[in-house]
């Protein structure tokens, strides 16, 4: 389509990737601020106007807001006092898990002109989780012959705290056999292990039930117990060996319930009982136990939970294999979860205008940012409008778009768009998201009433009865609403000897015309209308009909008003009579080049009466 002289572009689509940027938007770096976690809700974390350099009043002005990534409102910006506050008491193991360190990413929105602040806030951890044992009981099989020096593993507690505040150490009661040692998993993690330092005898005790200690390096400590019950066993001499001690995997997020994740193996040498192997998890949180199922008798491990890359990109197992004697290996699994597109884009409306003014210069139609919670190119996003529109989008830093319009808009061509913002990820396959806003452009005076014809022919036998309807101008406004409404008025006579007010008079609402008195040819043979239709609107634009300088008396209808626009009609009346009729016309319009020239070539009426006329 055409407007305003200029042709908008068959397609305009803008293609972003979305990568994170190195520095902050319009020249602010991007600021790390720190919060213990539980701190109570309303505790100050930092005053963003200082930091931003910005006064308090500013902020309001640009209506500066919050932004995070989750759309979680866990803090608020005071728009007064420019402080940052909590907006809620903050979980740092609800909010994260195991990930530390906690941070949690938001941005500065601000307007007018648009800028965007980047910021961190890390939660720190607090010791407010004490370390727990799978398990209440642990039971061991330990052969009587095993010499000192003999390790075996134990299962492992957890702790949601992080950090230091997570388990450091493990001890175990006082006894003549055994002591515990603490060891370290390549992640940092700390297990135990049981480390028989005295020859057993089963003869002599076949039992022994100890309680081992799980403590965390928090100021004060917390700790968890559990009771390692053993059983001292007869001879077997081989202990179970994995093929491998570590085994790695890749499984697609998508893969269903149900489905082989891996299967470990171990043998044993011995025979009988002795030679006879069971799996188990030897450390398992609560994530792998209600995601994972390890088969005691096949080493087999299957899904029982849908994967989420988005939530867990990755896992680490580790498995136990016990004979019937008592001897275990172990070995460990890693898991990365493979990320499939299973996320379409997201879009959010940050603000919207409309109705939008016609004839307005480049406006902000809306403001609003796109994500997709995949990764690579299932991640990355287009963004576009239908081909056509008279708008654009404008990409800026951390996803967000300006949605404006190209160049000046006529309410009188088209007063309301639909426009249809698709985003699609660039993964296999396509996913997109669709959003639609309807855009209203409201109406500006700018068009003048224009009459429905150049000239208006109208007939009058003399001797008319008084208030005789004598006919009707119309003109139309393609304006709307009160800017459209249209108004007749008369305007006075060039003439002032010539008494149009008492002969003619105009409705102001319908342009019907009425003569108020008796006519009489003989006293009064030609006059003339200056017709005009306007100001109903705000800034009224008006038609306007002129009369030029001539040997004609005037009378003006006028298109009356303050606008700038105007259209000009001019008509001529007369009386004329022979000796079957007299009438009264209006003719059509006088030209002023020619109108001193000849009058009685401009007068509709016949020959016989042009020297009668005494005008």
């Amino acid at each position: 389509m055409e407007a305003g002289g200029e042709r908008f572009p068959k397609q305009r689509q803008v293609l972003i990737l979305f990568i994170l940027l190195g520095v902050a938007f319009a020249g602010w770096e991007s600021r790390r601020y720190s919060v213990m976690e539980e701190t109570m809700s309303g505790t100050l974390v930092a005053n963003l106007a200082k930091d931003l350099g910005l006064g308090v009043g500013e902020l309001a002005a640009r209506e500066a807001r919050v932004v995070s990534e989750d759309n979680e409102p866990r803090v608020q910006l005071d728009l007064q006092t420019g402080e940052l506050i909590l907006n809620e008491k903050l979980d740092r193991e609800e909010m994260c898990g195991p990930t530390d360190p906690c941070v949690m990413r938001f941005q500065v929105l601000l307007k007018k002109p648009l800028g965007i602040f980047r910021a961190e806030l890390v939660v720190r951890d607090i010791n407010d989780h004490s370390p727990e044992f799978p398990e209440r009981e642990m039971t061991l099989k330990i052969l009587e012959t095993s010499p000192p020096g003999t390790v075996f593993p134990l299962k492992t507690a957890q702790d949601l705290d992080v950090g230091n505040n997570n388990i450091q150490n493990y001890n175990i009661s006082p006894n003549s056999h055994f002591h515990v040692s603490t060891r370290s998993w390549g992640d940092g993690r700390k297990y135990p292990e049981l480390v028989l330092y005295k020859e057993l005898d089963r003869e002599e005790q076949a039992e022994l039930r100890l309680t081992l200690t799980a403590l965390d390096g928090g100021s004060p400590p917390r700790s968890g117990t559990t009771q390692v019950r053993i059983l001292v066993l007869d001879v077997n001499d081989n202990a179970p060996e994995f093929a491998q001690t570590h085994y790695q995997v890749q499984v697609p997020e998508n893969s269903p319930v149900g489905a082989l994740i891996v299967k470990v193996s171990a043998r044993d040498l011995d025979t009988g009982t002795n030679g006879e192997i069971s799996y188990s998890f030897f450390y398992s949180s609560q994530e792998i136990s209600t995601t994972f199922e390890l088969s005691s008798i096949s080493g087999e491990v299957r899904l029982i939970k849908k994967l989420d890359f988005e939530t867990i990109s990755s896992y680490e197992l580790y498995i136990d294999a016990s004979d019937g004697g008592g001897l275990s290996g172990k070995c460990s699994v890693s898991i990365e979860v493979l990320d499939v597109n299973d996320n379409s884009p997201e879009l959010i409306i940050s603000s919207l205008t409309s109705p939008i003014p016609e004839n307005s210069p480049e406006t902000e139609v809306a403001l609003f940012r796109i994500r997709d919670r995949d990764s690579g190119d299932n991640g990355r996003m287009t963004c576009s409008i239908q081909d056509e529109l008279p708008f654009l989008l404008k990409p800026s830093a951390e996803n967000f778009y300006t949605l404006v319009t190209n160049g000046e808009l006529d309410r009188e061509i088209k007063a309301e768009y639909n426009i249809t913002i698709t985003v699609t990820d660039l993964g296999t396959p396509r996913l997109k998201t669709e959003h639609n806003i309807t855009v209203l452009v409201s109406d500006v005076n700018d068009n003048a009433p224009a009459f429905t014809q150049a000239s208006y022919t109208l007939r009058v036998r003399e001797n008319n009865s008084p208030a005789l309807h004598i006919g009707t101008v119309s003109a139309t406004d393609t304006d709307a609403g009160a800017n459209a409404q249209v108004t007749y008025s008369l305007l006075p006579p060039a003439d002032p000897h010539v008494p149009l007010a008492s002969l003619v008079s105009i409705n102001a609402d319908n342009g019907h015309l009425f003569a108020l008195r008796s006519l009489d040819y003989e006293a009064l043979r030609a006059f003339e209308f200056r017709v005009g239709a306007c100001g109903r609107g705000g800034a009224a634009r008006a038609g306007r009909c002129s009369v030029p300088e001539g040997p004609f008396p005037g009378h003006l209808v006028d298109v009356s008003g303050t606008g700038t626009l105007s259209h000009s009609y001019q008509y001529q009346v007369c009386l004329t009579g022979d000796s079957g009729s007299n009438e009264f016309k209006f003719l059509k319009p006088v030209l002023p080049n020619i109108l001193g020239q000849d009058v009685g070539r401009k007068l509709d009426v016949k020959p016989t009466f042009q020297s009668s006329l005494g005008i």
